[in-house]
């Protein structure tokens, strides 16, 4: 079952500011991940970051959290994985 999605205005912000080539491979990957939600495994993310999670594409990370009840996505940060835990 597809969850909805919801980008924060900071991750609207920060997927704009990558390459159209990378905007697309994000946006595919967020919306797969949408659809397959239920088939995967969230990865909790620690410290500061604490009840968020991430999804990986290539080198770049989409921070998200989520309601199983409302089935809701929202994505809270998107960036570079050397720039986005800091």
């Amino acid at each position: 079952m597809t969850y909805s999605l919801e980008f924060v205005p900071e991750a609207v912000a920060d997927l704009q500011a990558l390459a159209p080539s990378i905007q697309d491979r994000i946006l595919r990957k967020v919306q797969w991940f949408a659809d397959n939600f239920e088939a995967t495994a969230p990865m909790a993310l620690v410290g500061n970051l604490s009840g968020l999670f991430k999804l990986r594409v290539g080198d770049y990370r989409v921070l998200y959290s989520f309601d199983v009840e409302t089935k809701h996505l929202t994505i809270q940060q998107i960036g570079h994985r050397r720039n986005i835990y800091s």
